[in-house]
């Protein structure tokens, strides 16, 4: 009897280090997996075909938006799945096409998200109810995003007390946490890790590969120069670290 408790410990530790060694290996493999690019002409740009969920994001600059057709697209798996939507910017500045863009994604059936372009030099509060006026999120919506991407000369103390005052506005008012939308250079230089608990919507183009990151990111604005049936203009690409069931939790219940 004294043998076996002796053994016990020793086969748990056994069991444990081997499940640790294949959740190391499962994470490096995730991880390190080179990113793969295809090129499709329909789109006009080439493609991080590692993602299987694609969307993106637009404002006054495209125009009038012919929906039903962005969303009719799709060039072998690849469619256009989720939006977002320039809402606001500033304390005044409203987008001029985002009321008929979000009504019409809605029924063309593409998930959608509306954003706000944030100036640190602006009163925070402002800004947020700028975007609430304008916004109505619904069960099945995106979070609201902030577009942090200008330092206007700012300190990195005062981009992140304007920054979380508009956050936690963002969050009493619709009950998620917001995404937070820019670059991974002004991210680690003004906004930093006391922001790491908000989902990270990154832009990061121009080079072939996933964004260099510590952090985790949800979205990956990967483009700047897509084509989507449906746009007359030039379009921004992003894709979503996930799959469809990921991406419908992350929406507003």
């Amino acid at each position: 009897m004294a043998k076996r408790r002796r053994v016990r410990p020793v086969i748990i530790l056994v069991f444990v280090l081997v499940l640790a060694g294949v959740a190391g290996a499962w994470w490096f493999l995730r991880n390190k997996t080179p990113m793969q690019f295809v090129r499709y002409e329909e789109f006009g740009i080439d493609m991080p075909v590692n993602y299987s969920i694609h969307g993106i994001d637009i404002s006054k600059f495209q125009g009038s938006v012919n929906w039903m057709a962005v969303r009719q697209m799709q060039v072998e798996e690849i469619r256009i799945s989720f939006a977002f939507i320039k809402a606001t910017e500033g304390i005044t500045r409203q987008d001029a096409t985002f009321k008929r863009n979000w009504e019409k994604a809605k029924t063309a059936g593409i998930i959608r998200g509306a954003y706000h372009f944030f100036y640190s030099t602006r009163d925070p509060l402002k800004q947020a109810i700028n975007f609430k006026n304008v916004v109505q999120l619904e069960s099945g919506d995106l979070p609201p995003v902030l577009d942090i991407e200008v330092h206007n000369n700012q300190p990195p103390a005062v981009i992140r007390s304007t920054a979380r005052i508009w956050l936690e506005e963002m969050e009493k008012a619709y009950g998620v946490k917001p995404i937070i939308y820019t670059n991974i250079h002004f991210y680690e230089t003004y906004l930093g890790k006391e922001f790491d608990e908000y989902p990270l919507w990154v832009a990061h183009y121009y080079q072939k590969d996933k964004p260099r990151s510590a952090r985790n990111w949800v979205f990956w604005q990967h483009s700047d120069i897509g084509r989507v049936n449906g746009i007359r203009t030039t379009v921004d690409f992003n894709v979503f670290r996930g799959d469809s069931s990921d991406l419908v939790n992350l929406c507003i219940p």
